[in-house]
């Protein structure tokens, strides 16, 4: 099988935390409500910090009334200071001289009421520009959530048929929808906090050390001790939450598959059992979550703790500092709040660091995802003319699974006009060949050509476009009977919807149902029965009305009269058309213009019906073996079924 390029142009991606938290911040900042949070935040702790100050400022105006109205008016400030001194009060004094005082005037009340009219001004407008960052930075994080969906989505258009062979589709359906609900949640919860915490770390710290450096550098020491707990208790709490999403992704497979499989689950009796897996895994989803969750919270109150031994050094520093006359109550009182709005932003990010690690476990999760090898990149040469007359050529093809070789040398021509069956034991390599020619795997050797056309050098929706397929599994959507036909062609009318209905001879069944083409399916056709619905797929390949028709097993689910109904629609649909038939049943391909009969990788056999019985080789013998019993259509005897 031929390589795949890597999602990235091949280079490996870096999936650790760094590198995973600026690929979310790249997608963040994009939109331009990201700016707009910054600057607001800026704004709003610049406003923050100003208020602390303007409350010391109060805090002075009333000390200095107070020491003012306490003395004569006739007396000067040195004066006052030389009394205290006299009298034993040293270090009354030098509190006392770093206030500006006048003896005999009381409170500026003028000077005060601005003051507290401007600290309040000060604090509402904080508030409505951290109001209005909130508002920014939903906006911005929404965009990088629908756009990380929307990547998502993309994404699993491109994967190549391999990964979803390879890979659970619980495990592709968590990463897809709980992986980046996690991510667009956790970034709902800390960015614009921790954007606000590091502005204001930096805010603060600028201040405290325009103060007094002093004190500011007690306060600092709390910062490396803040990292080397947060960056600890991180490293030990990361692999727990990454253990937590790949449960979360087993959990979900299981849950989707039980559900899925819900009829067999209870015919079989599988209940209980069931239940136990499911007990299982979702022990494990706990034990994950609860270990992560439980060392990740041990961050808080470890940095309260170490908030708390600086927040005592301050103090007692601090008065000392106003004793000697170093700093006024007021700067201390400033300083003091300084000093706790400075563990704010360390205790945000501790107790943000449960969130955050979940949401990095997932983000690394939806990029590994987004990083997956892609489709072959496409050699786009040529390409088909809007519609091929339906000539298919296999030629010496050579095709294997993960370099174990499955078709060698393969060779077949279908021409225009006629129907090519195609029968063989289980792994015989039927559906594989219908797969080539859809190009959802490419070939090794050889090549297939469509008029002439190698479809390696043309684009894959060139060759998908002139193909209509039919699987044994029918897929339909929750919707409208007449959506789920109309699927076919997007600009179909109603009376073409109707009219490929009829072909399919699936329109009188759909007038019995109350709503007729407007009755609305559940999820994967809920409300009809198995060959209805595949009635419905098939009507859906008439509408598309395609030069190259693929039908794998489309009749297997269908009774026997309607069958022989679906026979006559596809004998119709068939002229002028290139028809690739796998079945197991063969009374479904007799009248095919040619039959193939496939083992191990190759064509062992061909011809038509009578040609093959008369020559009493391997098809002779799948026919007896299918009709020797009771002389009609019993079905496959045990080790001959389809693919």
């Amino acid at each position: 099988m031929t390589g795949v390029r890597a999602g990235d142009g091949g280079r490996q991606r870096d999936h650790g935390f760094a590198a995973t938290a600026r690929r979310l911040l790249r997608l963040v900042r994009v939109h331009r409500a990201f700016s707009a949070m910054l600057a607001l935040g800026l704004a709003s702790i610049t406003l923050n910090i100003i208020s602390p100050i303007l409350l010391g400022r109060a805090t002075d105006l009333v000390l200095a009334g107070v020491l003012g109205r306490a003395n004569a008016s006739s007396a000067t400030k040195a004066d006052v200071l030389t009394q205290l001194r006299v009298q034993g009060h040293e270090t009354l004094a030098t509190m006392a001289g770093a206030v500006d005082f006048t003896p005999g005037h009381g409170i500026d009340m003028a000077a005060l009421i601005s003051t507290l009219l401007t600290a309040l001004l000060v604090s509402a407008l904080s508030g409505v520009c951290w109001m209005a960052q909130g508002r920014q930075a939903t906006a911005a994080i929404q965009h990088a959530g629908s756009r990380l969906r929307a990547e998502v989505e993309a994404k699993l258009s491109r994967l190549p048929l391999t990964r979803f062979d390879a890979t659970k589709r619980g495990d592709l359906l968590s990463r897809a929808v709980n992986d980046v609900d996690n991510v667009v949640v956790a970034l709902q919860q800390t960015m614009s906090q921790l954007s606000n915490s590091v502005l204001l770390l930096v805010g603060l710290l600028t201040i405290m050390f325009a103060i007094t450096p002093l004190l500011a550098v007690i306060a600092v020491l709390v910062v490396p001790v803040a990292v080397v707990v947060t960056t600890l208790l991180g490293k030990r709490a990361q692999p727990d939450f990454d253990r937590l999403w790949a449960a979360v992704g087993d959990l979900t497979e299981h849950v989707e598959e039980t559900y899925t499989g819900h009829a067999l689950v209870t015919a079989y009796d599988r209940r209980e059992p069931a239940l136990a897996e499911f007990r299982e895994r979702n022990e494990a989803v706990f034990r994950a979550g609860y270990r992560a969750q439980f060392v990740s919270g041990l961050s808080q109150p470890s940095m309260n703790f170490v908030n708390n031994l600086g927040y005592v050094f301050v103090a007692v520093v601090g008065c000392l500092r106003v004793a000697s006359g170093g700093l006024t109550i007021g700067e201390l009182q400033a300083f003091v709040q300084y000093s706790r709005q400075l563990s704010g932003p360390l205790t945000q990010v501790t107790g943000l660091a449960g969130v955050v690690q979940s949401g990095m476990a997932s983000a690394r999760r939806v990029f590994e995802l987004l990083d997956a090898d892609e489709e072959p990149t496409e050699a786009e040469h040529d390409r088909l003319p809007g519609r091929v007359a339906g000539l298919v050529r296999f030629e010496s093809v050579h095709f294997g699974y993960d370099g174990t070789p499955l078709i060698e040398g393969l060779s077949l021509t279908a021409r225009p006009g006629r129907t090519v069956a195609i029968v063989g034991h289980t792994g015989a390599g039927k559906t594989t060949l219908v797969n080539l020619l859809m190009r959802f795997y490419d070939v090794s050797g050889g090549r297939i050509t469509v008029d002439g056309v190698d479809t390696a050098t043309v684009p894959r929706s060139d060759v998908r476009a002139n193909i209509g397929m039919v699987l044994q599994d029918s897929w339909l959507f929750a919707g409208t009977i007449a959506d789920n036909i109309g699927y076919g062609r997007a600009d179909a009318t109603r009376e073409e919807i109707e009219a490929a209905a009829q072909a399919a001879h699936a329109d009188h069944f759909v007038r019995t149902l109350p709503q007729g083409y407007d009755t609305v399916l559940g999820d994967d056709g809920a409300g009809v029965s198995a060959g209805e619905r595949q009635l419905i797929t098939i009507a859906r390949a008439f509408l598309a009305d395609p030069p190259i028709l693929v039908l794998d097993e489309a009749t297997s689910s269908v009774d026997t009269r309607t069958e022989l109904l679906v026979r006559r629609g596809i004998g119709q649909l068939s002229t002028g058309r290139t028809c690739f038939v796998i079945a197991h049943r063969l009374s479904t391909i007799r009248d095919a213009d040619t039959i193939v009969v496939m083992s191990g990788g190759a064509i062992v056999e061909s011809g038509t019906h009578d040609e093959l019985l008369s020559a009493d080789g391997p098809y002779a013998a799948l026919y007896r073996a299918q009709f020797a019993r009771t002389g009609s259509d019993a079905g496959l005897s045990p080790g001959i079924e389809g693919v």
